[in-house]
């Protein structure tokens, strides 16, 4: 086994997608790993249970407040005042109700904020660190509802086009550096954040399979990620669609 350590963050460690790349990262490898989440005591859930799966590795646990700029910035530079970061992995968000973030502006801030706002701030915190040590991969965690807004889900995909276009931002900032930007794009995955979706019958990607094409792509340094990757092909038929025909799907 290599002597050498991996330093992995990952914001919003209590997701199951970001829970399941953390397990991939621990297999066989030695690795410093720093989870991030809004509930202190899932968080050390999660961090106890990853400690069991790689226990060559040191594995903690911090509680973040993912909607002050300021206190976002504090724990970031003490994050990477203990060395630099090899991999920042940001996942944090939620899945709102449409119809609810409409009839309520306050929803609808909350949701603008925690699935666009508050990941950007997170990656320009740690966009800064790896640019000046010029090493390090970040996965930026957007979605497939980000590439076209439709009437289900707009709110949630305006957060996520913030979020692609931000990554794209940073990849063409860090483009003559050694840092890698990878602006990663699931479409729905099996999660207790799809639950509802999953009861009406949609057909969802399992949270192992959406894991394993993140860790794969990061590894691989893209610049984008689809997960599963069809939805590549999906979503740009949906892009390219004439506003004439996409008026007309109840989409």
């Amino acid at each position: 086994m290599s002597d050498q350590v991996t330093k992995i963050v990952i914001v919003g460690a209590t997701s199951a997608i970001a829970e399941h790349c953390a397990r991939l990262w621990l297999n066989g490898a030695r690795c410093e790993v720093i989870l991030l989440g809004r509930d202190l005591a899932k968080t050390e859930r999660v961090a106890a249970d990853l400690r069991v799966r790689g226990p060559q590795s040191l594995v903690s646990a911090q509680q973040a407040d993912f909607a002050d700029p300021l206190a976002i910035g504090r724990q970031v530079d003490a994050i990477c005042a203990t060395g630099p970061v090899d991999i920042v992995l940001i996942a944090h968000g939620s899945l709102p109700d449409q119809a609810h973030c409409q009839a309520d502006l306050q929803a609808n801030q909350e949701a603008l904020a925690v699935n666009g706002i508050s990941p950007v701030l997170f990656a320009e915190a740690f966009a800064g660190h790896m640019q000046r040590a010029d090493r390090g991969t970040l996965g930026l965690i957007g979605s497939v509802a980000g590439d076209r807004g439709r009437k289900s889900n707009y709110v949630y995909g305006a957060a996520k086009g913030l979020v692609t276009r931000y990554a794209q931002g940073l990849q063409h900032r860090l483009a003559a550096t050694n840092v890698k930007v990878v602006l990663i794009k699931p479409g729905p995955t099996d999660t207790p954040m799809t639950a509802h979706l999953k009861q009406d019958g949609g057909k969802l990607a399992s949270v192992e399979q959406v894991a394993q094409e993140i860790v794969k792509g990061m590894a691989q340094g893209k610049l984008t990620v689809y997960a599963p990757g069809k939805w590549f092909v999906i979503m740009m038929i949906i892009r390219h669609l004439p506003h004439f025909i996409f008026k007309k799907m109840d989409i």
